[in-house]
């Protein structure tokens, strides 16, 4: 719900409008036939629900879909009619009307599914990767602000950097840090310094990098594993893109820096943080991470309280 302070601006209003009349007809949602089949857009919304599982309840496609209760059922008169799907009573509770797609219907979801995924994929070949990635996290940046957390958390794995990861984890600290912190070009130094010793002297056996991918390929957060000493491994520059942030993204990363130094024979963990960073606080606690000892320090501009942890591995 909107707070008490919120306000509907008109040209806010006017833009969100604008955008509607644009992307509708960019991806063919005014003609009369979907994808060049013989539904219509809601029929063909319907068909991809129906193919998410064996048999879905009338009462339940209805709620997703929020279809009103005659249309939809005129909509499964037709798929019946037309050999894609049944309708019966649920084997579970015969009170229940449920639905299913016949082997025709699945061939029909089939040609659906790759016709929308081709009308997808020629939209985005017109943009180079990164105008892709922009897009697809822009699209994911509405989703979360408007679905009021009701949506599935985005799928995130982790992955061995790629060609041009290392310079976005450079660029995105730099560009991160001095919005949230006010750091200055001295902090993107010292964090392309970090980056540049890892790439040219790492020891695959005992440091890694990783990036977390959200679906889309956007890259969604980072860390780094560098040996300090034969004993004692580094957790250096976590960070979490913002829109990713709330999500478990930060604890799964360090607990895949943590199993590895484990694994590669360390018998202890250290990491130097700061007390702005007010998230990542509680992931290093939760990892079981304890201070050591503390500074005052202006390094970046501000002044702020350097935080030195250790885990025993």
């Amino acid at each position: 719900m909107p707070s008490a302070e919120s306000r509907i601006d008109e040209e806010r209003v006017a833009a969100v409008r604008a955008f509607n009349r644009f992307y509708t007809p960019l991806i063919g949602l005014l003609g009369d036939r979907f994808l060049g089949t013989p539904y219509s857009l809601t029929e063909g919304r319907v068909i991809f629900e129906l193919a998410k599982r064996e048999e879905t309840e009338v009462v339940e496609l209805r709620r997703e879909l929020d279809l009103d209760a005659g249309y939809l059922s005129r909509i499964l008169a037709r798929f019946e009619a037309a050999g894609i799907a049944t309708r019966g009573r649920s084997e579970r509770d015969r009170r229940r009307q449920v639905v299913r797609l016949t082997r025709r219907g699945r061939g029909r979801f089939r040609v659906l599914d790759r016709r929308s995924a081709a009308e997808i994929g020629g939209l985005l070949s017109r943009l180079d990767d990164s105008g892709q990635e922009e897009v697809v996290s822009a699209m994911g940046s509405i989703r979360r602000a408007l679905g009021n957390g009701s949506g599935p958390e985005p799928a995130v794995r982790l992955r061995e950097p790629l060609p041009g990861d290392l310079g976005w984890i450079v660029e995105r600290h730099g560009a991160l840090y001095a919005r949230e912190h006010g750091w200055d070009a001295r902090f993107e130094a010292l964090v392309a310094e970090i980056v540049a010793e890892f790439a040219a002297s790492r020891d695959p056996s005992r440091e890694r990098a990783w990036i977390a991918e959200a679906h889309g390929g956007v890259r969604a957060g980072c860390i780094l594993c560098v040996a300090k000493s034969r004993p004692i491994a580094q957790l250096r520059l976590l960070l979490v893109e913002p829109r990713f942030r709330g999500l478990g993204v930060g604890r799964r990363l360090v607990d895949e820096c943590v199993s590895f130094a484990r694994a590669a024979g360390y018998r202890e963990m250290t990491l130097w943080t700061n007390d702005v960073l007010t998230s990542a606080r509680p992931i290093y606690d939760g990892a079981g991470f304890e201070p050591v000892d503390e500074e005052a320090h202006e390094k970046f501009g501000p002044r702020v309280r350097g935080q030195h942890m250790r885990l025993r591995l």
